[in-house]
């Protein structure tokens, strides 16, 4: 979520060219804000990538687990047989320790590196869906005449924002039009009943009704 929070802190959303924010709200523009966590958890698609990276990432640390307990049986048995070992048992039992251990660190950089096969696959998977969150945004702004929307979610210092400013169910409404979100009377209900706005199964290509309760 990081990734697609400074996506959105960064894009800002400015309609029309940058002006100073003075300008555009005296020119009948406003700010406004969403949460992209809210708006995440009612995608059903994004659900789908999370779970999807969820298994492979637990597949993946199991793999490097079973290498590196191989190191450590490897060791354990080494202090074992040591004292009946010549020097060059030893070096070579010590050589093939430490081969070992690099082929671990190799596979664990190989899945979790910062250029890995876990963060080729959230890429693969969750920036669509990003992209279409962000053009959903811009939509928005555009036609309603916004001048910024801000994250909550992002931890900007925000003191004080009003209700009648969240336009998170807006997003997701227009989003609705090119990809599955869960219909907005859905979204009430589950936040009427958990007090979140949890996802919900049922699905729609953007639906109308009440505003997202407030957590």
């Amino acid at each position: 979520m990081r990734a697609f929070k400074t996506l959105i802190l960064t894009a800002a959303l400015v309609c029309g060219g940058m002006m100073t924010v003075n300008a555009q709200i005296g020119g009948g523009q406003k700010i406004v804000y969403v949460d992209s966590e809210y708006i995440m958890e009612n995608i059903p698609e994004y659900g789908d990538a999370q779970e999807e990276l969820n298994a492979l990432s637990a597949k993946w640390q199991k793999e490097v687990k079973a290498v590196y307990d191989k190191v450590s049986e490897m060791y354990s048995k080494y202090q074992t047989e040591m004292l009946l070992l010549s020097e060059d048992q030893k070096r070579a039992r010590e050589q093939a320790i430490v081969d070992k251990e690099q082929e671990a660190k190799n596979l664990q950089m190989q899945y979790f590196g910062s250029e890995g096969q876990l963060y080729q696959k959230r890429t693969e998977l969750i920036q669509p869906i990003q992209e279409k969150v962000y053009t959903a945004m811009k939509e928005l702004a555009q036609t309603k005449n916004y001048a910024f929307i801000l994250d909550l979610a992002s931890g900007t210092s925000v003191l004080y924002a009003s209700d009648k400013n969240d336009v998170s169910d807006d997003v997701l409404d227009q989003l609705g039009n090119v990809m599955q979100t869960v219909r907005r009377e859905d979204r009430r209900k589950a936040g009427a009943g958990m007090g979140t706005g949890s996802s919900s199964s049922s699905t729609t290509s953007g639906g109308k009704g009440s505003a997202k309760p407030k957590k």
